[in-house]
């Protein structure tokens, strides 16, 4: 008899925890490494959101709360569902989680039985499939890749929907590709989800501010009201205020499976940090503004970094429409050497020489399911990013 877990055995590490920490550790050994590997604002958080977690302090806020959080915070969560989405939903409706990560886990484990299917685009957040097979579930893996724009089809959910699937995770604007689907392109996998009424939606919205050039974020319940039933939206303050500390995650969803997280939440964390939920009160139902400040600053680091990535000798990088990451190709690097003497046989391969040679710490795609491909967060300062892809160009002059 083994002392772990069988099902831990089905999960592998997060790839961007580890080459994070790769990172953390070359610099403590006096390396100069520009980390950009891991999807964290570079922004401070809101002065008057911290303003708020001291006065919950000063106020005595600091005692257990309800399992699915603070009735204030499920208000604020339901109104900002229909102000910003026109979601019909009130407080009950609404759930709250220690990030968005533990109400994804949630969802999941509440719900997924062995032998049970979820379709998960790809390419994929890590976590993703990871959590369904924890859960004993099966990931089936449907490929976006650059020729969609890095988008699930139509045709492509339809032909990985099975009698068996659950779930379709979506996220958009995506980690890593950052596409972000048009409310037109929503309508067509909507189309397909309304004719198959034994699959639940969990769309994962947590970049929903950093949609760029002009363009419109949407959700998928949004599109077609007659899927809210069924879907789980998830969102959280993470990304959209800088909080990624502050571990708050929200959602709505069909009150059976709110029911049930929170009966599984009950048996784990209990609720969220009750100074992070009250933080969380004025991010949602404070002043917005400074939101459309962060948006023309990311915008102008995207196309910072795709220019000077495009630049690279052996590098394609589409242009994306929204989060914080590129996606670029390193095919045509691959099969050659560095400078420093590495065979580049894979992405991996790539993204380690990358980093031990320039100190430029990158996540490979193979990570999240399609080889071939590395991730960049442009999630720092603009000169940090410059430096980064001058490393970029530099390193690629070399490979032979």
């Amino acid at each position: 008899m083994g002392f772990l877990s069988d099902a831990l055995s089905r999960v592998q590490p997060s790839a961007t925890v580890a080459i994070t920490q790769k990172a953390r550790d070359l610099v403590r050994a006096g390396r100069d490494v520009i980390a950009l590997s891991a999807g964290e604002p570079d922004f401070d958080t809101p002065q008057n959101v911290k303003d708020a977690a001291i006065r919950a302090m000063a106020e005595g806020k600091t005692k257990y709360t309800n399992v699915d959080g603070i009735p204030e915070l499920k208000e604020a969560v339901a109104a900002k569902f229909r102000r910003d989405n026109g979601l019909n939903v009130t407080a009950a409706d609404c759930f709250i989680g220690s990030g968005g990560k533990q109400i994804i886990f949630n969802a999941l484990m509440a719900t997924l039985n062995p032998g049970d299917e979820v379709v998960v685009p790809v390419p994929f957040w890590v976590s993703y499939p990871e959590i369904v097979r924890l859960c004993g579930a099966q990931p089936v893996l449907a490929k976006a890749d650059a020729s969609s724009g890095f988008k699930l089809t139509p045709a492509a959910l339809e032909a990985a929907i099975s009698p068996a699937t659950k779930w379709l995770i979506l996220n958009t604007p995506s980690n890593p590709s950052g596409a972000a689907y048009t409310a037109d392109e929503l309508r067509g996998l909507a189309d397909v989800l309304v004719r198959h009424k034994h699959v639940h939606i969990l769309t994962d919205d947590i970049y929903e501010p950093l949609v760029y050039d002009g363009g419109r974020f949407a959700t998928i319940a949004q599109v077609e009201p007659a899927l809210q039933e069924r879907t789980l939206t998830m969102n959280g303050v993470s990304k959209s205020h800088a909080m990624t500390g502050w571990r708050i995650g929200y959602c709505t969803g069909p009150r059976e499976l709110l029911a049930a997280m929170t009966k599984l939440q009950g048996q784990s964390t209990t609720n969220p940090a009750s100074i992070s939920q009250w933080a969380a009160v004025e991010a949602l139902n404070g002043p917005q503004n400074f939101l459309k400040d962060w948006l023309k600053v990311f915008q102008a680091r995207r196309d910072l970094v795709v220019d000077g990535l495009n630049a690279s000798k052996g590098i394609s990088c589409l242009v994306p429409q929204g989060a914080f990451y590129v996606f670029p190709s390193c095919a045509d690097v691959l099969g050659k050497t560095s400078a420093g003497g590495r065979k580049l046989v894979t992405d991996e391969d790539f993204v380690m020489a990358l980093l031990e040679e320039t100190g430029v710490a990158l996540v490979q795609g193979s990570a999240f399911g399609l080889p071939g491909h590395f991730r960049l967060s442009y999630a720092a300062a603009d000169v940090e990013l410059q430096k980064a892809v001058e490393r970029v160009q530099a390193f690629c002059d070399g490979v032979r």
